[in-house]
Parts: structure tokens; sequence; C-alpha cells
């Protein structure tokens, strides 16, 4: 990792020039430009191919600065205290004085908001008078990009400059909790719904069907724009076939998404295996059937968008 301050200089000139730059998270590599900024902002939606009334994620350095721009609440402090930085998005209400550039918010009186963990990323965000907006940085739909050179494969020259923090510890996108109203679950991510909800001791609902202000809920999502069949016993003769954990057979068709059973590694390395098979020009992927718990409901979440692909 170049976790130099070369590195973050050159990322601040060019976001500073209103150029988006691609960002390590320890969810995913996020395409990131300055939030306050119209123009900033508009590249983002053009590089992404992103629908515009799909909101976008604004990334914080401490609560100092997200004071100017989001009313907060007992539940937000609370969830801010345990679980950042993480990969947890807060939806909370706007200021009506906020800079926050009305592309970001889809015109909505309501922001998304997150507080990353990679250092590279925090230390950037420590030296900017502004936040980031920073949605994954890939083609809208697509793969997520877990790594440097998966954001390279998406844009090549059309992104001026790539932060290197290596592969994302998380893998998956940040968990999205509405905090206005009454508390509700819209993407799963990162932090489990369970765990959330036992630190809580409260019920909390999930809405699947969230796609207006929340980010990566559309139906086709997560795609490696190759057919997925899901819960398998037996693949095909030429698909690949992805398993929970790593078997004593060895065939150039069978994939591992963990060693052992564990769902957090699986979930981490979900994304790079579909890359990988995409990459090999499989025309299918089969997915063995995961237990639909903590991480492996996450997974089961990304699967069913990125199947909706025919």
């Amino acid at each position: 990792m170049k976790n130099n301050l070369s590195n973050i200089k050159k990322a601040l000139n060019f976001l500073n020039k209103g150029q988006c730059v691609g960002i390590p998270t320890e969810t995913v590599y996020g395409l990131a430009a300055n939030a306050y900024s119209s123009k900033a902002t508009a590249k983002i939606f053009k590089l992404k191919k992103r629908p515009k009334k799909n909101p976008l994620i604004v990334h914080y350095y401490n609560l100092k600065l997200l004071k100017k721009d989001c009313e907060f609440n007992k539940l937000f402090l609370k969830l801010y205290k345990k679980y950042s930085p993480g990969p947890i998005t807060f939806i909370l209400k706007l200021k009506k004085q906020s800079l926050i550039s009305k592309n970001v918010t889809n015109n909505k009186k309501t922001l998304a908001v997150r507080f990353p963990r990679h250092p590279l990323t925090r230390n950037l965000l420590k030296k900017l008078k502004y936040p980031l907006a920073a949605p994954s940085a890939n083609i809208s739909t697509k793969i997520s990009p877990v790594s440097k050179k998966d954001v390279k494969e998406e844009f090549g020259s059309k992104i001026r400059f790539i932060m290197d923090g290596g592969q994302s510890k998380i893998g998956i996108e940040s968990t999205i909790i509405k905090l206005i109203n009454k508390p509700q679950i819209l993407r799963l991510g990162g932090i489990p719904k369970n765990q959330i909800i036992k630190y809580l001791n409260t019920k909390l609902s999930y809405n699947k069907r969230s796609n207006t202000v929340s980010p990566g809920q559309g139906k086709t999502h997560y795609s490696p724009y190759i057919k997925l069949r899901l819960n398998v016993k037996k693949p095909k003769k030429d698909e690949a076939f992805v398993m929970i954990k790593k078997r004593k057979q060895k065939n150039k068709n069978y994939f591992y998404l963990s060693k052992k059973n564990n769902l957090k590694e699986a979930a981490k390395n979900l994304y790079k295996i579909m890359r990988t098979i995409k990459n090999k020009k499989f025309k299918s992927i089969a997915f063995e059937k995961i237990p639909n718990i903590g991480f492996g409901e996450v997974i089961n979440d990304r699967l069913r968008r990125a199947s909706y692909y025919k």
C-alpha cells in the first residue's frame, strides 16, 4: 500500500481541480469527486453511466464537517460511536444551508453519509475542505471493484488517477440504514443486519425496494454480465462452479469463496472471483447454496441482483 504523502498530494491536486479520482475503502473502491461541486459530481454520473435518480454516498472524515450538512439524532450518534469509521452508511436529514450538490441527493432532503476506515482515504479526507461523493468505481450495475487493477479495468484512461490501497478488506459495499422517522435497513452490506439489530436491541425492517433513496438497489446490479444459476448442486459441463469452501477435488472450473466455510471471507472474495471468472471467458456461473445468515444473507442479496441479467 502506498500510504505516502505524494500519493495523497496527487489525489488532492486532481480533486481540487474538479476531477474524479479512484479511492480505496475497506468495502470497495470508490469513484470520488467534490460533493459540493455540481460540475465535479456530474462527471461521476457520466463516467459510471449511472441514472441521475440514483443518489450518491458522501464520505466524511469526522462529525465536524458533517454537522454543516446534516441533522444528527441519538440513534445516529449511537451507531456512529459503535461502527464508524467502518462499513455503514447512514441516511440523515439534510440541512437547508448545506452546500451538497443537488446531483448527489437527486434533489431530495436526505443524504447518505459514511466514514470510511481505510487509512489512505482517511488521510485524504482529513486534508480536504469538502466531503467526497464516492459511489463504487465501476460502470453502473456491473461488479464492484476491490483493487486498483479492477478500477483500471473498468475505466482505463478515463480516470486520471487511482490511489492504490491494496485489496479491499471487506470486499462488499456498506450496510445502509435510514435514520429518519422509523429506522430501516435499506441495503445489506459490510455489517450484517442481525449484528445491528442485536446491538440496538430493537426490531429493524429491511426495505428491498429502496432504490429511489438508496444506492445499489437496482433490480440488476453487481453483475458480471454473464448468466448466473443459484443453489446448484451439480454444475453443467462448461460453466464455472463457485463453492463456499475449498474441496479436495481439483477442477479448472471450480472456484472457492473461502478455505473453511467462513462467510465473512466468502463475502470478501465474492467480487474478486466473479471478475476472475468473467475474465476467463466463462459463459455462465453456478453457485452452490449459500447459508442465508450473517454475511451469507449479504452474499445472497448480491447474487440475486446479479442473476437478473439474462
